[in-house]
C-alpha cells in the first residue's frame, strides 16, 4: 500500500492543500523521491511524462525553502519551454502559501519579470536563456540558490540548452542541493549527474521508452496534394487531435486550410507570442477547438489529457521523434489513435523507423470510418469559445486631444510638447524569441545581440511631469529612466541570509545503506 503525503513528511499545510484539489495519495514516483528530497540529498530521478513529478520535486521545495531577499531567490527550478515552465509555477503555487514563486522565460515584456524578482522570490521557474539575460542585467544574482531542480533535463540536452544550464549551477551555490528528473539517464544527462550532483540518491519509474503500442498506429499512402483534406477527415473522425508539422509555416498554412475544411485547428510554435502560445494552448485543453497544429520543439512540455488522436502530418525526423509526438496520445490509460500520412517516397524510411520501434504495421488507402471504429474516444461537441476580453469603445486620437483642449494632437495641456515614448514592451517575441522557448540564447549556449542591458527597463515606463519648456526634454529623457532603483535604497534590502544548518554537515550524519535506490 502507497504511504499517505504526511507518511514520508510532507508539512501538514501542504497536505491540506493537496487534499483540497483531491489530491490525497502520492503516486509512484511522489512516494519514491520526496523523503529523500525532504531530507536534503541529491535524488536523480527518470521517469516518463505525466508521472507526477512536479510535485515529488514541488513539494520539498515548497517545504524547505528559506526566506529570499530581494533578486537573490533560494530555490531555482530549470524548464525547457515556457509551456512547461507556466505548468509548473501553476501547480508550486496551488500549495505554496506565503512561499513566493516567480516564473521568467522569454517571449514576453521583461517588466513583470524584473518586478517580481524585486520584490522577491523563495523559488524561480525559469528557462534558461531569459534566465542569462536578466543575470546580464542585474536583476538576479543566484548566489544564495541552495535548491536546485533541473526538470526534464533530457530535453534540454536536445534543445541544445546544457552550456547554459552549466553556466547558471555554477553560480549558485557550491553546497546546493541538485535535484534532476528526465526520461533518459544516459549521454548528456549522465555527464551532468557525474559533474554536479553529490552521490545522488537514483529513483527509476515506469518504462525508459514509452509504450507507444498502447495505441492504434495507421499509416495511410496519401499524395503531396491531398494531405490537407486527409487530415481534415482523420480529425473529424477522430478528435481531440494533435498535429505535427515540421515548420512554423507549414502549421500555420495547415491551421487555414483545415479552416476551409470545417475543422477549427490553432497553430502553436515559437514564432507565436508567448500570449498566443497560451490560448492556443488553453483553446485546445478545454475543448473548444477539434485540433492543435504543432511543430515537434513547441510541442515540448504539452501535457494535455485526454488528446484522442495524433497526425503525423510531416514525417517525424527520426525514430525517437516518432515515439514523442506519438506519445502525447493514449495516457494515463486512456486509448488513442496515431496516423502517418506517407507520401511515395517517404515509404522506405516509414519502413526503417516502423523496424526501431517495433512496429509492423500496413501501408493503406486512407480510412476514416476504421480509424474510427479503432478509437474509444466519446462522440464530443466543441466548447463554447471564450469571451473576448472586454475593451472599451474610445474615439480616435486626434479627437480625443480636440474634444479636451480644442488643440491638435501634438499639444499638452500647457501648449508643450508631450513627447513619450511609445511603450513597445508587448508579448511578442521579437528579438528574444526563438522556436525553443523565447529564449535569447542559441543551441550552442552564445548570447545572441539585444537591447543594452538598461534598454529593457526604459521600455514603456512612464514620463515626468511636463515642465517649463526649457526643461521639457531633459525632463522626458529623465522620465523614461525613472523605473530603475538606486543603488543603496529600500529594493535592495532585505534580510542577511539565514544561515541553517551546512548540507554537508546534514548529510555525514546519513549511513550509506539509509540511501533507498542508491
Amino acid at each position: 500500500m502507497s504511504p499517505t503525503f504526511a507518511e514520508l513528511g510532507v508539512p501538514e499545510p501542504i497536505c491540506a492543500a493537496l487534499a483540497k484539489r483531491g489530491i490525497h495519495e502520492p503516486f509512484e514516483i511522489q512516494a519514491a523521491t520526496i523523503a529523500d528530497a525532504l531530507a536534503g540529498r541529491d535524488v536523480c530521478g527518470r521517469a516518463p511524462t505525466g508521472s507526477g513529478k512536479t510535485l515529488a520535486f514541488g513539494i520539498p521545495l515548497v517545504a524547505t525553502v528559506e526566506r529570499a531577499q530581494s533578486k537573490r531567490p533560494r530555490a531555482l527550478v530549470l524548464a525547457p519551454t515556457r509551456e512547461l515552465a507556466d505548468q509548473i509555477s501553476t501547480e508550486l503555487r496551488s500549495f505554496s502559501g506565503d512561499t513566493r514563486i516567480g516564473i521568467v522565460y522569454g517571449g514576453v515584456g521583461y517588466g513583470p519579470q524584473v518586478k517580481s524578482l524585486r520584490q522577491g522570490v523563495e523559488i524561480l521557474v525559469a528557462c534558461p536563456g531569459r534566465l542569462e539575460d536578466l543575470i546580464d542585467q542585474g536583476v538576479v544574482d543566484l548566489r544564495d540558490v541552495d535548491q536546485v531542480v533541473l526538470d526534464e533535463a533530457d530535453r534540454m540536452a536536445d534543445m541544445g540548452f546544457m552550456p547554459a544550464v552549466r553556466r547558471l549551477l555554477d553560480q549558485t551555490d557550491a553546497d546546493r542541493q541538485t535535484v534532476l528528473f528526465s526520461a533518459t539517464l544516459d549521454g548528456d544527462v549522465a555527464k551532468l549527474t557525474r559533474d554536479y550532483q553529490h552521490q545522488p540518491v537514483r529513483h527509476e519509474v515506469g518504462e525508459e521508452t514509452p509504450d507507444i503500442t498502447v495505441a492504434e498506429h495507421v499509416f495511410w499512402n496519401v499524395d503531396k496534394a491531398e494531405r490537407a483534406d486527409v487530415t481534415a477527415q482523420a480529425i473529424n473522425a477522430v478528435w481531440p487531435a494533435i498535429v505535427f508539422c515540421r515548420t512554423r509555416h507549414g502549421s500555420d498554412r495547415l491551421a487555414k486550410q483545415l479552416g476551409r475544411h470545417g475543422i477549427k485547428a490553432v497553430a502553436i510554435h515559437g514564432g507565436r507570442s508567448q500570449r498566443q502560445r497560451t490560448r492556443a494552448l488553453s483553446d485546445f485543453a478545454s475543448g473548444r477547438v477539434h485540433a492543435m497544429v504543432a511543430t515537434d520543439v513547441a510541442a515540448r512540455g504539452i501535457h494535455v489529457d485526454g488528446v484522442a488522436s495524433v497526425v503525423h502530418y510531416d514525417p517525424p525526423e527520426d525514430h525517437k521523434t516518432y515515439v514523442h509526438r506519438s506519445g502525447r496520445t493514449a495516457r494515463a490509460g486512456e486509448s488513442g489513435v496515431v496516423v502517418s500520412l506517407v507520401q511515395s517516397d517517404q515509404r522506405r524510411d516509414s519502413n526503417k523507423m516502423q523496424r526501431k520501434i517495433g512496429l509492423d504495421e500496413p501501408f493503406i488507402a486512407p480510412d476514416p470510418e476504421g480509424l474510427r471504429e479503432l478509437s474509444d474516444a466519446p462522440e464530443r461537441t466543441l466548447a463554447p469559445a471564450a469571451p473576448e476580453p472586454q475593451r472599451s469603445e474610445r474615439p480616435p486620437r486626434s479627437k480625443r486631444s480636440q474634444s479636451r483642449h480644442g488643440k491638435s494632437s501634438r499639444s499638452s495641456r500647457n501648449g508643450k510638447s508631450r513627447g513619450g515614448a511609445k511603450n513597445r514592451n508587448n508579448d511578442g517575441g521579437g528579438r528574444n524569441g526563438d522556436d525553443r522557448d523565447g529564449d535569447s540564447r542559441s543551441s550552442n549556449g552564445r548570447k545572441k545581440r539585444s537591447a543594452p542591458a538598461g534598454g529593457a527597463k526604459r521600455r514603456g515606463q512612464g514620463s515626468g511631469k511636463p515642465g517649463k519648456a526649457a526643461a521639457s526634454k531633459q525632463g522626458a529623457a529623465h522620465g523614461s529612466r525613472s523605473g530603475s532603483p538606486k543603488k543603496g535604497s529600500a529594493n535592495g534590502a532585505g534580510p542577511k541570509k539565514s544561515s541553517g544548518p551546512n548540507r554537508k554537515a546534514r548529510r555525514s550524519h546519513l549511513q550509506p545503506g539509509a540511501r533507498s535506490g542508491s
